[in-house]
Formats: C-alpha cells, sequence, structure tokens
C-alpha cells in the first residue's frame, strides 16, 4: 500500500507544480497582452514560455542539434522584431510565423522522433498537440484535483461534497455577473457593495469578467499542451483509456495507473496501415514535355533579351510606353517562373531514370528550363524597377522583390541539386527560407521605402508627401532629416504624426525601440 501511495505521489506532485505554473503562465500572458499593443512583451513572454515548457519537460528534453538552435535564434529574433521595429505588414506575419515555429520546435526538444525535421510528417505530429494532445487532456485536471480531494472521503460524503463543489462552480460565475449588472442599475446596492474591499470594487463586469475567462482559457491551453508531451498518446498501440469510475465490473481491458488515476485500457480495432503510393514519372514522358516547354522559352527569350538590354535606352515594343512595358506581364512573368519551379522540382524528386542517356538528357533539359527562368525572373525583375521609378516605391514592390530574389536562390540551389542527386533539397530550402525571412524583418523595409522615394524626389522633383508620412516609425528619422533639408517640407504631416503618437498608450508591456526614438527626434524637431 506504501509503494502504490510513493508511487501516485510524483504525478500527483508534478501535476499541481505543472498546472500552478500554467496558472503564473497565463497570468503573465493575460498582463502583457491583455488591453496592449504588441512590443517588449512578445520576447518576454516567448522566453517565459520557453522557461515553462523546459522546467516541466526537462526529462524530455532531445539532444541539441544544429537545426534546433537555428530555430531558436530565428524564434528570438523575429520576437525582438516587436521591441525593435515598427513594421505592421510584418506585425501579423510574425504573430502566425513565430507560434507555427514555436510548436515545430517543440516537437525537436520534447516529442517522440517520429520524422525527421524535414519531412511534412513534422508539420502534422506539430499539429497534432495543438488539437489531437490537447484535447485528450482537457479533463485530466478535473480528475485530478478530484482524486486528490476526495481520496479519504467515503462514497456517500463524496457524491454530496461533489454536488456541491459542481454548483459552487456554477453559481460564482452568475453571480459575480448578477452582482455587477445590480450595482449598475442601482445605486443604494452599489453603496452597500462599498464595504466590500477596495481591490474587488475595483473589477468592473467588462474588465474583469473578461481578464478572469482571458487567464482561465489560456491556464488550460498551456497545461494540456505541456501535458501533451509529459504523457502523450501511445504510438504503437490503438486503445482508448477510459477512467474505471462508472465502468462495470465485468468490463474487458486491464486496470492500470494513468496519469496519476485508476483506468481501464480498452482494446480498439486498429486502423490498417496502407503504405504511401510511390510517384513516378516515366523519364521519356518527361523529357518529351521538357523539349516542348523549352522550345517555347526559348524563343520567348531570345526575344526579350533585345527588350532587356535596350529598355532603359528606349528600345520598346512599338507602340509601347515606358510605364506601360514595366507594368504589363509582370505578374505572368513572376507565376510563369514559379510554374516551371514546381515542374523541376517535381521532375528531380520523381523521375525514375533507367538509363544514364536518358539521366543525361533530362539533366541538359534542365539546366535550359533553370536558365529560361531565370531570364524571365530577371526580366520581371528590371519591370518591377522600371515601374518602380515611374510610380514610386510601396511595401507591396518591396516584398515582391524579396519573394522575386529568394526565387531566384531557390532556382540556383535546384540546378546545383541536378548535379548532384543526393543534395537534401527539402533542408536546403527550409533554411533558406528561415534566413531569408528573418533578412526581410531586419533589412528595415520603411527605412529602405523612404530612401528609396527620396531618391526618387532628387532626380524626378516627385514625392508621394502623404504615402511617406504613413510609414512606421522607422522611417521617421530620416523624413526629418529630409524635412530639415528641404526647409520644411513634411512638417505638417511630421506634427500630425507626433500628435498621434503622443496618444499612444505608454505602458511598459507594449514598448518599442522605434517609436520611442521617432517620438524623441519629434519632439526635438518640432520644438527646434
Amino acid at each position: 500500500m506504501d509503494d502504490k501511495m510513493s508511487g501516485t505521489a510524483l504525478p500527483e506532485a508534478s501535476f499541481l507544480s505543472a498546472f500552478a505554473g500554467a496558472i503564473v503562465l497565463a497570468l503573465v500572458h493575460q498582463y502583457l497582452f491583455y488591453g496592449h499593443g504588441l512590443g517588449v512583451s512578445m520576447p518576454v513572454f516567448v522566453i517565459v514560455f520557453y522557461a515553462y515548457m523546459c522546467v516541466f519537460n526537462r526529462d524530455r528534453i532531445q539532444p541539441g542539434s544544429w537545426i534546433g538552435r537555428l530555430l531558436s535564434v530565428t524564434i528570438i529574433m523575429l520576437a525582438l522584431t516587436y521591441a525593435l521595429f515598427n513594421n505592421p505588414v510584418l506585425y501579423v506575419l510574425n504573430a502566425l510565423a513565430i507560434p507555427a515555429l514555436i510548436s515545430v520546435h517543440m516537437v525537436l526538444l520534447f516529442g517522440e522522433k517520429r520524422h525527421d525535421w524535414s519531412e511534412p510528417g513534422m508539420i502534422g505530429q506539430a499539429l497534432s498537440h495543438w488539437f489531437y494532445q490537447n484535447m485528450r487532456h482537457i479533463a485530466t485536471p478535473f480528475r485530478m484535483f478530484k482524486r486528490a480531494a476526495f481520496r479519504n472521503v467515503k462514497d456517500e460524503r463524496k457524491r454530496v461534497l461533489g454536488k456541491v463543489l459542481i454548483g459552487l462552480l456554477i453559481a460564482l460565475p452568475l453571480l459575480f455577473i448578477i452582482v455587477s449588472l445590480l450595482a449598475s442599475a442601482d445605486g443604494m446596492f452599489e453603496e452597500l457593495l462599498s464595504g466590500i474591499p477596495a481591490w474587488i470594487g475595483t473589477w468592473s463586469f467588462g474588465s474583469g469578467m473578461l481578464r478572469l475567462i482571458w487567464t482561465c482559457f489560456f491556464t488550460f491551453c498551456f497545461f494540456c499542451y505541456l501535458w501533451g508531451f509529459v504523457h502523450p498518446a501511445p504510438r504503437d498501440t490503438v486503445r482508448e483509456v477510459q477512467s474505471w469510475h462508472g465502468l462495470n465490473e465485468g468490463a474487458n481491458g486491464q486496470t492500470t495507473e494513468y496519469d496519476g488515476h485508476s483506468s481501464v485500457i480498452i482494446d480498439r480495432p486498429r486502423i490498417p496501415d496502407y503504405e504511401p503510393v510511390a510517384i513516378k514519372f516515366d523519364p521519356v514522358i518527361t523529357a518529351t514535355v521538357l523539349i516542348v516547354m523549352n522550345l517555347v522559352y526559348v524563343v520567348f527569350v531570345v526575344l526579350q533579351f533585345g527588350y532587356l538590354f535596350g529598355a532603359w535606352e528606349g528600345a520598346l515594343p512599338a507602340g509601347t510606353s515606358y510605364a506601360e512595358y514595366a507594368r504589363r506581364g509582370f505578374g505572368e512573368l513572376v507565376m510563369v517562373t514559379g510554374i516551371n519551379f514546381v515542374l523541376m522540382i517535381s521532375v528531380l524528386k520523381w523521375t525514375e531514370f533507367s538509363s544514364s542517356i536518358l539521366q543525361k538528357i533530362n539533366s541538359g533539359l534542365l539546366y535550359i528550363l533553370v536558365g529560361c527562368s531565370g531570364v524571365m525572373l530577371y526580366s520581371g525583375y528590371t519591370r518591377l524597377v522600371m515601374y518602380e521609378e515611374a510610380y514610386g516605391y510601396t511595401y507591396t514592390r518591396y516584398l515582391v522583390h524579396a519573394f522575386m530574389i529568394f526565387l531566384g536562390l531557390l532556382l540556383l540551389i535546384a540546378a546545383v541539386r541536378i548535379h548532384i542527386r543526393q543534395l537534401p533539397l527539402a533542408k536546403y530550402y527550409i533554411v533558406l527560407a528561415l534566413v531569408a525571412y528573418v533578412v526581410v524583418n531586419y533589412v528595415g523595409i520603411d527605412v529602405r521605402i523612404a530612401e528609396n522615394n527620396l531618391e526618387r524626389y532628387r532626380t524626378t522633383s516627385v514625392i508621394d508627401k502623404e504615402y511617406l508620412s504613413g510609414l512606421s516609425a522607422d522611417a521617421i528619422p530620416l523624413l526629418i532629416e529630409f524635412s530639415r533639408k528641404e526647409h520644411g517640407t513634411m512638417d505638417e504631416y511630421l506634427q500630425g504624426r507626433l500628435m498621434s503618437m503622443t496618444r499612444e498608450e505608454t505602458a511598459w508591456p507594449a514598448f518599442n525601440w522605434a517609436k520611442y526614438r521617432a517620438q524623441q527626434e519629434l519632439q526635438d524637431y518640432i520644438l527646434e
């Protein structure tokens, strides 16, 4: 009996400490994010979340790998952008990227080694911890608390206390809502409640109730996510674990200890495993497709060369203006390049070669496809540059520039893969995507846009002051310097920007270095 009790004490102790940690983490989350804009709160919370996961999963931490370290650096750098920069587009993208990368990193750190990090199954394993593993443990806190509370209570009293507890749980939130509404409806009743401690009186129905719901919701989210790694679903069995409470004595199955409480494991029919269908392309069919497409591309590229190197001097197609040439066909060229990229990857991955001659022919055709795709990508890039010179620089055009450069690097790696068949293409692409995304975050998009538009102003005397004034706080110091040199040409917009910034919240969780620096420089400039 003593051994059994000692064997269950540890799971209960670890459960209680983990649940208490989840409450603390949810309170930190509520304090940092409820009612505040994103700022230094993001890197602070990421660090606290990692501390919570590592403390209660320390026995499951997998040996460090270079991809794990790369993900750690990537996540921290992306989280720091909320404290260092002020780009609204990347704010939204990073809010999606950071949780996704963290979920994959958690599987690498604490999950079972079911898939290599470059396999698509890693995404499925990460998603299973978001949904399936979480759902498995929603009832775990209730079972554990019930077991701890009623361990030494007789059955009859246990049922009565359980019903009382359920009634209190139902009544308390209703009581809170009703009292808040009655206090708002009647002044005398509100005076009667004035004797309640002041800290309770400061809670309003709106903020207090929402903060309570927020904290409770995220407590369960964090705990269930953690417990999905501590007690994951069995991998090689198809069984259903049920609490013994309410089961008949004659139920088929065996009694065991699961999450610190007695359970019955009931075998369920196993779903048969099917081998994935292998996709293979015949090399002759592949060569035929590549020959037909390359013939069209070569003719197109030959015609393009005259315009690519002559458009800057005015050698354009007949009846086409400078701006029309820059705008026409850009999207189509990028789309065709993307189709070529998908085609090339498909051929490299799924074509089965039966002879070295066919392999050399297809490799040569793939090199031609890479070359033509590169020329089309360069043609689209130059058209975009010309369009920007005519109409200015914006977020969308800058991000399209970055995407085209990224696509060009992918083509180069694919060209190397044609020669080196053993090159792990997926791993190189994942690493390149992570590095490229971090670079985009830290290159300073708003500063580059402002610099290019101001340079365009020096050559064309055309400037969109309203658009420039709407750039994020990252570009404010550059605009101040420009306005100072141009005799206050941007002063009206800068004054309006200062007024809007002074109305923004100043709570420390929302602190952002770019906003703070911009506001200080604006105040110094306006008050000169």
